[in-house]
């Protein structure tokens, strides 16, 4: 082998311009198949191999019920019910009439919920709304009659008469003083406010979130030529809202997230100044370059190697898999981070013996040949370690294995064939002095007089860090390794922290409709469990006795419903006058009362209110009036509909709800909402395990997380064993002593473990994108340690002052301005990526330059030249 590769890098030398040119041509084919073909998916389920169990249940739930997939969930947040109804009605009917939606749909609202919300109340809720409204018949029936604003202050003054006469209590009268007071002084003040709300003024207590928050589910087309997919659908619901008025300011704002939003911004955030890092990395990378090889042609040639092995591995990715996915993605970096080491290490060795060497050709030649046993066997241990992920079920780092360890085999190839032909084109001029660090000599005699207490030391260190190994943990929680700030993913944990609007439920699928009815009770009863849901929700149990209390009701609301006469409206100064009457009663209550109410701010307060009404012109007068009485008719008719239901049925569920429930083969969905917060680890863990001890086919989001962490540590358990086995096997064949790959091996080890330690220490967590840092790190560290066994090998005494330690260090400088560039990212994943990797790096170094030279001691021929 050696006699062929000898005459092969002759003839790269010799004929150096045809390897450029067929170099530029591959990689100008390269950059085109990469341009044209380029595809990455952000979906980090998809992350997982299909194949896993749950992975196949999760699929399978998802062809069952496909309404469930592919979603923009379009969140509105209005000031009032009113408003976040008519603003989801129009946003819904508009974006359906386009055609450009497979489905636009609202899940809390329609005419369904409008007719028959009564009935699909919970027992408190529907006890608390007859009883409310039954308690709130004398003001609601003066309203009836007189629908303005002339009703409303003959309300007030009827609330007034009751206080007084003790049939009723002074303070309950706080809420709605306030809230006309408020539209009143709104409405004095500013060209824009908001009109009152007759939903909040009935209600019994302040709103909770749900009841100003509206929820679009919108399935869109999706384009996935596009690097974002749901862009155009985006785009395009944006401008509708914008069109109706809605937006990110008030009075309703608009915001997306789901499953399609997500996948976009996270794409967007990996790219945010992605240009400005990757200028200035490549800047500082040069600028390392030459201090390590002292020759702007050298760098050159270095440069231009390790980008034509960039391209051509970018290009053979696609080939072999067809798009990249989160992870793999990142084979660039480790492509840089070790690609550039095998250029480095052969150009370093050519200055080496560029010293002694006038002849270019010769020296380029003697180099090439010196250091290609150490490359390879470097190359093929690193590619061995990335490789051992193809048979685990984490397709992501499988994938990128996949890709990173041909990366090696190439990167190896364009450092033996492509760098000389570079060398000899550029010529650059004879070395003038030894390339290694003389100075670094005492430090090699230091280790080798104190190699045993450097090993004691070392090992006493990493014994005592151990405890902490038992603390790392995996977080697979993929909005953790978001940008918070992006609204998809901030919207997303604010519907988090509704029970109501969680996306952290489970699903259950039930053979039957009856089957699922019975397995909802057990759910039910979970002590970890707040709420279930399932089709039977919709088709409640017990309709004949609600039916009759909602009859008893409607019989006390009777003037209500249907006003026996109904006033018209009445002229501005009829309106002066009910004021008058109204501020004429408010003084005239007893001061005593008014003290034992609390209510002097209140009733000062709105005195000020309708006198600002008194004193406002015309116009702004009819607009406050409006504002304050055009909720009424609109809360009279959703009360006349609701109290108009008969018994619901099965056929009375609208397809699109029924199909959110009910599969094409009959099978039933059971939605399943935790208590607590479904985010918290600890709470997740409790509710899944606890919803899978009654019904262990479940699938959900929090299943997802829990899952594929375990899948993932598994499968870096798997990989790292099997790496391990034949990256020994492979060193044993080579090196042909047990003592060298002991010495090769084990400060790897204690490096990697170490790293983890100090992640443990400094609160990092392993997750989706930071554990790439330990394929990484242990092919750095394998390289490092083969090239110092086979230089100890080769007799060199001083390895720490010898050419290859210049080589390693600006080797690792380089990869560590790439770590350090994702360490400054914007997004919090790659981020915790630059760190780990970073951390990594630093023990890599200590390992390579303390550990292995204190393991490796004095050559065995060191005394004879010594003597010598």
């Amino acid at each position: 082998m050696n006699d062929w590769h000898a005459r092969l890098t002759g003839q790269c030398i010799a004929h150096a311009r045809t390897v450029l040119l067929v170099g530029l041509a591959l990689c100008c084919l390269s950059v085109w198949y990469t341009i044209e073909r380029f595809a990455i998916n952000t979906d980090t389920a998809r992350l997982i191999s299909p194949n896993t169990p749950w992975r196949q249940m999760e699929i399978a739930f998802d062809k069952a019920f496909p309404s469930r997939t592919d979603l923009i969930v379009t969140v509105l947040d209005a000031p009032t019910p009113e408003q976040a109804d008519a603003a989801a009605d129009a946003l819904t009917a508009d974006l359906a009439a386009t055609g450009r939606f497979r489905s636009v749909r609202r899940p809390d609202g329609g005419a369904f919920f409008d007719r028959y919300g009564f009935l699909l109340q919970d027992e408190k809720d529907f006890n608390a709304t007859m009883a409310d409204l039954t308690r709130q018949q004398p003001f609601l029936a003066i309203m009836a009659a007189d629908p303005g604003l002339g009703g409303l202050l003959e309300a007030v003054r009827l609330g007034f008469r009751g206080a007084t006469l003790g049939e009723a209590k002074l303070a309950d009268l706080r809420r709605p003083l306030s809230a006309i007071s408020g539209v009143i002084e709104a409405g004095t003040t500013s060209a824009r406010f908001d009109p009152l709300s007759w939903r909040l003024l009935l209600a019994d207590g302040p709103p909770a979130r749900s009841d100003l928050r509206r929820l679009i589910l919108i399935q869109p087309y999706l384009d996935f030529s596009a690097l974002q997919p749901g862009a155009a659908a985006i785009e395009l619901i944006r401008s509708r809202a914008q069109a109706l008025g809605l937006g990110a300011e008030r009075p309703v704002t608009l915001r997306l997230t789901g499953p399609v939003p997500l996948a976009d911004e996270e794409f967007s955030t990996v790219a945010e100044g992605a240009v400005v890092n990757t200028v200035g990395t490549i800047a500082v990378v040069l600028a390392l370059l030459f201090a390590a090889l002292r020759s702007w042609r050298i760098v050159v040639a270095v440069f231009t190697t390790l980008m034509a092995g960039l391209v051509i591995t970018a290009a053979l990715g696609l080939l072999l898999i067809g798009e990249y996915n989160l992870i793999s993605v990142a084979f660039a970096v480790l492509f840089v981070g070790l690609g550039v080491d095998f250029s480095i290490q052969l150009a370093v060795s050519y200055r080496e013996v560029r010293v002694r060497e006038a002849k270019l050709a010769e020296a380029i030649r003697i180099a090439t040949i010196g250091i290609r046993r150490p490359l390879l066997l470097a190359a093929v241990s690193t590619a061995i370690g990335f490789l051992a992920f193809l048979p685990t079920s984490f397709k992501g780092v499988s994938e990128l294995g996949l890709i990173a360890g041909f990366g090696m085999l190439i990167a190896l190839l364009a450092s033996l064939l492509l760098l000389p032909a570079l060398l000899a084109v550029l010529a650059p001029p004879p070395e003038r002095e030894p390339v290694g660090y003389a100075g670094l000599a005492r430090a090699d005699r230091f280790i080798e007089r104190h190699r045993r207490a450097i090993l004691v030391g070392a090992g006493a260190l990493f014994l005592a860090g151990l405890p902490l190994l038992f603390n790392l943990r995996f977080d697979s929680n993929p909005m953790n390794l978001r940008d918070q700030r992006v609204e998809s993913v901030a919207t997303f944990l604010d519907l988090n922290r509704d029970a109501e609007t969680s996306p952290m439920t489970l699903d259950v699928v039930a053979p039957s409709l009856a089957a699922a009815r019975a397995l909802a009770e057990r759910l039910a009863a979970l002590p970890e469990v707040s709420r279930v849901v399932s089709f039977a929700t919709f088709v409640p149990e017990g309709q004949e006795q609600r039916l009759q209390a909602m009859m008893d009701a409607a019989f006390l609301l009777d003037t209500v419903l249907d006003p026996v006469e109904r006033k018209a409206p009445r002229p501005r100064a009829a309106m002066l006058q009910e004021i008058r009457q109204t501020r004429t009663a408010l003084t005239g209550l007893d001061r005593g009362l008014v003290a034992r109410s609390g209510m002097e701010a209140d009733l000062a307060r709105f005195d000020q209110a309708l006198a600002a009404l008194v004193a406002s012109d015309e116009a702004r007068f009819a607009r406050i009036e409006t504002a304050l009485t055009s909720g009424l008719q609109p809360l009279l008719q959703r009360l006349r509909t609701a109290f108009d239901a008969a018994p619901l049925t099965e056929a009375d569920v609208p397809a699109e709800i029924r199909n959110d429930w009910i599969a094409a083969d009959g099978r039933a969905r059971i939605e399943v909402i935790p208590k607590g917060d479904g985010n918290d680890p600890d709470v997740m863990r409790r509710f899944v395990d606890a919803v899978r001890g009654v019904a262990p086919a479940t699938t959900g989001a929090p299943v997802t997380i829990i899952e594929s962490g375990r899948t993932v540590v598994a499968s870096f358990i798997t990989a790292g064993l099997l790496a391990l086995a034949m990256i020994t096997v492979l060193l044993f064949v080579v090196l042909r002593r047990w003592q060298d790959v002991v010495v090769t091996l084990v400060p790897l080890v204690v490096a990697v473990l170490m790293a983890l330690q100090a992640g443990v220490l400094l609160g990092i967590p392993l997750n989706f994108a930071n554990i790439i840092a330990l394929p990484l790190m242990c092919g750095v560290s394998v390289a490092f340690h083969i090239y110092f066994v086979l230089a100890w090998r080769a007799g060199v005494a001083e390895v720490l002052a010898s050419s290859l330690t210049r080589a390693i260090l600006f080797s690792a400088l380089t990869t560590a301005t790439a770590f350090g560039s994702l360490w400054l990212s914007s997004h919090p994943g790659t981020a915790s990526m630059g760190k780990l990797l970073t951390i990594s790096l630093f023990f890599t170094l200590l390992a390579a330059f303390v550990f292995v030279p204190a393991f490796l001691g004095p050559p065995e021929n060191h005394e004879e030249q010594k003597s010598a």
